[in-house]
């Protein structure tokens, strides 16, 4: 019994099926048609198509898994108050408090140039035509009136009080700086120690720098998978004026949190720009450690500042959220009594709120925890 080649066996170069079954006859100088397919041929196509199905099946159950998730009571709608913060609003609403700007579905560039929210205004939750949560405001209306207090500073991400030192005083110096930093190198009356109103006398001035801070060289920071000096935790003393540049430039202490002396150091001061930290994870994958804990102690909880080997150069930006995570591991007993090492699950330990970056290192907020965040915990995207 001859077997006959079904229809969808046979098609053309294009896809249409020729009028004749069976195999073409062939053509000199013409190659084989591609689409004269045997029976395994089909089955592959088949096998192929099936497998292709099961991976958009996966890829549809992974969007899905990283849907927004609402936090257990998320109110309908949210008066904002003075002494709010975007983090502690972003709870209200959001299980993943990182997930801010997905839920206001905002774009690059508005992550970095927010609309400001201010007290008074009103954040209502909403439902788009699929279902997906979002977040709209309602700006608050003032009644025409003289107002004898004064306006209201829009919410900040996080508390203000908490990190403003950290943004005006160097507290992180970066390891270059050190090679040519201003140096006092004698003092007012060869006094050992100077205060308010003191003179110092300094070299490696800058003549057109006017304000300056003074510090004293800390502890360096070690990066702990190289080794390799970071930078150095600089201990803040105080400010102080150029009064007449030269080598060495005449200096006044402007103001002073501890006795300063000589071998101190200073650097012009720089004070950011306390911008709006809107608070997102980063878009590419951060396995980090941290390096210090500020206060010079070696566990650090909610509301302390850590420091770690990530920056600017490895791509971390303000409001970059970073889970905090440690690696650990158990002693497991096999049927031989015999002992072996292994990895058990990370366990998360809280969530960092970046709000100072430098070159090779980042100051971070502990937002959230989970008992105590220690040396070379992990910093990781959430």
């Amino acid at each position: 019994m001859r077997y006959r080649r079904p229809l969808h066996d046979t098609l053309d170069d294009v896809g249409n099926r020729p009028a004749q079954h069976g195999r073409q006859k062939p053509v000199p100088g013409v190659p084989p048609r591609v689409c004269d397919r045997s029976y395994e041929d089909n089955t592959m196509t088949r096998i192929m198509f099936a497998f292709i199905l099961a991976m958009a099946s996966a890829a549809l159950s992974s969007v899905s898994a990283q849907e927004l998730q609402l936090a257990a009571g998320a109110p309908e709608r949210h008066v904002v108050l003075p002494g709010d913060t975007l983090w502690a609003i972003s709870g209200k609403f959001l299980k993943e408090p990182w997930r801010w700007p997905e839920i206001w579905r905002m774009n690059r560039e508005e992550i970095r140039n927010p609309h400001r929210i201010f007290p008074g205004d009103v954040i209502v939750l909403e439902r788009d035509a699929r279902g997906d949560p979002r977040l709209r405001l309602q700006r608050a209306r003032l009644v025409p009136q003289v107002y004898s207090e004064a306006i209201e500073e829009s919410i900040p991400a996080i508390p203000p009080n908490v990190i403003r030192p950290f943004l005006s005083d160097p507290l992180i110096v970066e390891a270059h700086a050190l090679d040519s930093a201003a140096r006092i190198i004698a003092t007012q009356q060869d006094r050992v120690f100077i205060g308010n109103g003191d003179l110092a006398y300094v070299v490696n001035a800058d003549p057109d720098k006017v304000a300056w801070q003074i510090y004293r060289n800390g502890k360096p920071l070690n990066d702990p998978e190289t080794n390799e000096v970071l930078g150095y935790e600089a201990y803040y003393l105080g400010t102080a004026r150029q009064l007449e540049p030269g080598n060495p430039a005449t200096f006044q202490v402007i103001s002073m949190k501890e006795e300063i002396g000589r071998g101190d150091r200073l650097l012009p001061a720089i004070r950011p720009p306390l911008v709006a930290y809107v608070p997102h994870k980063p878009d590419f994958s951060v396995d980090g450690r941290v390096i210090s804990v500020y206060g010079g102690v070696d566990a650090a909880g909610r509301g302390s500042i850590v420091s770690i080997n990530r920056g600017a150069a490895d791509g971390i930006e303000i409001g970059h959220v970073l889970a905090l995570e440690r690696n650990r591991t158990a002693v497991a007993r096999e049927e031989n009594d015999r002992k072996e090492t292994v990895q058990i699950p990370v366990l998360r330990v809280g969530l960092l709120f970046i709000f100072r970056t430098f070159q090779r290192i980042s100051y971070g907020l502990i937002v959230q925890s989970e008992g105590t965040v220690e040396l070379n915990d992990f910093a990781r995207t959430p």
